[in-house]
């Protein structure tokens, strides 16, 4: 069986994805409002939107990025953001963070980000079980451990 190719471009902002869209990236990345590694990366719920819907007329997907550790006192909000990023119709969340894994979530994608640590076939396994549909691998990783992994 051939895999395919799919081209997943970062978009620090709306003009950014739209741009990533039209030079024919199949699905972008955007930071949300909170908790994202890159804290200059942010994002309006209103951009992300924007985003999502000019993204669905060319059949490409918006993953938004919340890879950042939370503490006690951010899971509900994060909790509410999620849900808000599920009423637009983001395809997925990219995230770090496993506290979000027990949460009360809508039916969302759950993808994880090289935060996360993903670095063996053990650990990538158990995010699979746990109900992540795609996990990024950790940048430090060859060839070798790749196809291992794979």
């Amino acid at each position: 069986m051939k895999k395919k190719i799919e081209i997943l471009a970062p978009a620090k902002n709306l003009i950014q994805g739209i741009a990533a869209i039209n030079a024919g990236a199949d699905a972008v990345y955007i930071g949300a409002p909170l908790y994202g590694a890159r804290s200059n990366a942010t994002n309006s719920i209103e951009d992300i939107a924007e985003l999502v819907k000019y993204a669905h007329l060319f059949n490409a997907q918006v993953f938004v990025v919340i890879n950042t550790i939370l503490y006690d006192n951010e899971l509900e909000s994060c909790r509410q953001l999620i849900w808000k990023l599920y009423h637009i119709n983001v395809d997925a969340l990219i995230i770090q963070d496993m506290a979000i894994m027990e949460m009360e979530l809508p039916p969302i994608v759950l993808h994880a980000s090289t935060q996360a640590n993903n670095r063996d076939a053990d650990k990538i396994k158990f995010l699979a079980d746990a109900g992540i549909k795609r996990v990024v691998l950790a940048r430090e990783l060859n060839l070798s451990q790749i196809k291992e992994i794979s």
